[in-house]
């Protein structure tokens, strides 16, 4: 069985308070769940995090990281700072990086092999617009995302990582695939896995994430290829994301 993961992804949002108060809330909590709980805030509370997580369950991860092992670019996080500022986990390819920051496959494929190589477990970050899926482009699109990280590590070191679907016309606008639409989507990934190496096809663990919250958490993992979620504004509010927690 994949132990589920319930991971939040605060964004460009929150403070040291935020942070002492959230963990508060949920440490005690997460003690006693079932499944595998992250937290990824932005990179100036990584140090309050660590502080308020330690000795906890609960692992801290990064939003992004660098290319680059060191050097002169400035304003990027290497993933040896990312292990100093005790992060386990970290998001790769999330779609704002690829939509804001332009953000290629090939680009996101490197920091992946960049991540693991430091000894990070990267989160890959897969998914579609709106013009993409309207045009019945979900899964060619999805499978491209995916095949330049498996080209680029083979399906050894993908096992390492997470696979995070995330349907870009769902993320922060309130909507949300279906259970039956997300669902196809994550078992056409673990089909492509499979072509690749079926024993790891059967291992990893792809969560959904596109405004989930406590209302449709539940119903998605339900679905037998949905094994958690990377949740975003929901999981700002502690409680909220206890919700979601309590469910999976």
């Amino acid at each position: 069985m994949r132990r589920r993961l319930v991971a939040g992804n605060w964004k460009m949002n929150g403070s040291v308070a935020a942070v002492r108060d959230w963990c508060a809330t949920v440490v005690q909590a997460a003690a006693e769940a079932p499944v595998d709980i992250a937290l990824f805030p932005p990179y100036p509370l990584l140090a309050q995090a660590m502080q308020s997580l330690a000795g906890t369950n609960v692992q801290l991860g990064a939003q992004d990281v660098s290319m680059h092992a060191s050097g002169a670019y400035t304003g990027e996080v290497s993933a040896a700072m990312l292990i100093e500022a005790g992060c386990r986990q970290v998001l790769v390819g999330h779609s704002e990086r690829r939509s804001y920051h332009g953000e290629t496959d090939e680009q996101v494929a490197a920091k992946f092999a960049v991540a693991l190589d430091a000894g990070l477990v990267p989160v890959l970050c897969i998914g579609e617009t709106l013009a993409q899926r309207e045009g019945g482009e979900t899964d060619a699109v999805v499978g491209r995302q995916l095949r330049a990280v498996l080209e680029r590590v083979g399906g050894d070191g993908l096992a390492k990582g997470v696979i995070a679907y995330e349907p870009v016309w769902a993320i922060g606008t309130g909507r949300t695939a279906s259970p039956m639409q997300a669902q196809a989507v994550h078992e056409n990934i673990r089909g492509i896995l499979r072509d690749a190496n079926a024993t790891m096809a059967g291992s990893m663990r792809i969560l959904y994430g596109g405004s989930v919250n406590g209302d449709n958490a539940a119903q998605l993992f339900e679905m037998p290829d949905i094994d958690g979620a990377l949740v975003g504004g929901a999981s700002l509010n502690a409680r909220e994301f206890l919700r979601i927690v309590r469910t999976a």
